[in-house]
């Protein structure tokens, strides 16, 4: 079976800072990886399926309003109804934090890694409409 993977990538909004300094919760991530892992789970299988349990989360570096984030997946082992996935996060644009120029922002020259993420969702027999 050839390898799926999912991207997704968007910009932190002030809406998503919960922390002083623009800083966003971690969980913002975790959100992101939900919504790869269900892309992944309608590629293989035709149904959202459900996320069981995460195995490892790594907040590896702060996210603050203003970065671009780019969330990918992938599913590493397909059992009968479960699929194990690993996700990242990069950032890859960030906010440059400059007096007087709110909207500046920076194209970072390498992306810098700010969550790692392995676990295991399942989606039921009788709901897997792709067969393998």
């Amino acid at each position: 079976m050839q390898e799926l993977t999912s991207l997704i990538r968007l910009r932190i909004s002030a809406h998503d800072a919960h922390y002083a300094g623009g800083l966003v919760d971690g969980a913002k991530m975790l959100h992101l990886f939900g919504d790869v892992a269900t892309e992944l789970l309608i590629r293989s299988d035709g149904d959202e399926g459900l996320f069981v349990a995460y195995d490892s989360i790594e907040f590896l570096a702060p996210v603050h309003a203003g970065d671009f984030i780019e969330a990918t997946g992938r599913i590493v082992s397909i059992g009968h109804t479960s699929r194990k996935m690993a996700f990242e996060a990069r950032k890859i644009i960030a906010a440059a934090g400059i007096a007087g120029q709110p909207s500046a922002a920076d194209v970072l020259a390498e992306p810098v890694i700010v969550c790692r993420a392995s676990g295991t969702c399942v989606v039921p027999a009788a709901c897997q409409r792709i067969r393998r």
